[in-house]
């Protein structure tokens, strides 16, 4: 059965299953005070839409675009259960993201990711995405690999 991607709530139990699961290996990698995690809470808020990944009922991935203002959206809470790594489920969420910011007439993403993760890096860099400094109020710190990228206006 192909996977299927969908806006959907935050709040169900499987979603919150997985955002944990998420959670539990962002700790193995960095430490606490340089995670920074949105809860399934704050995932709920309007300023957020997520997209949860399916095979048949089992969710089997995530992300999340954040709005900060008319103009700039942030990647947030990308994930892909480890089974399901290195067949696409990522790209295809990150490529309905930036589809919606540039619907949205958004002109920049931006996104923080951790030091450990260079998986995470080779998508956000196939996708068009550039290193960067610090964004947003996020603290420089080397736990912390930034990136943005420009989009078209729609």
């Amino acid at each position: 059965m192909p996977v299927t991607l969908a806006i959907e709530s935050p709040l169900q139990d499987e979603v919150r299953t997985l955002i944990a699961e998420l959670n539990t290996t962002l700790l193995e990698l960095s430490p606490p005070e340089a995670c920074y995690h949105l809860t399934v809470e704050e995932m709920a808020e309007p300023t957020v839409t997520v997209w949860v990944a399916r095979d048949g009922d089992a969710v089997v991935g995530c992300g999340a675009l954040k709005r900060h203002s008319d103009a700039v959206g942030e990647v947030k809470r990308m994930f892909t259960r480890p089974e399901w790594q290195g067949q696409g489920v990522g790209r295809r969420i990150l490529g309905e993201i930036e589809a919606a910011a540039g619907r949205e007439g958004l002109q920049t993403l931006v996104l923080e990711t951790g030091d450990q993760h260079p998986a995470a890096w080779a998508l956000y860099e196939k996708a068009g995405f550039a290193r960067c400094g610090p964004v947003l109020d996020y603290p420089d710190s080397p736990y912390s690999i930034f990136y943005q990228k420009q989009l078209r206006a729609a």
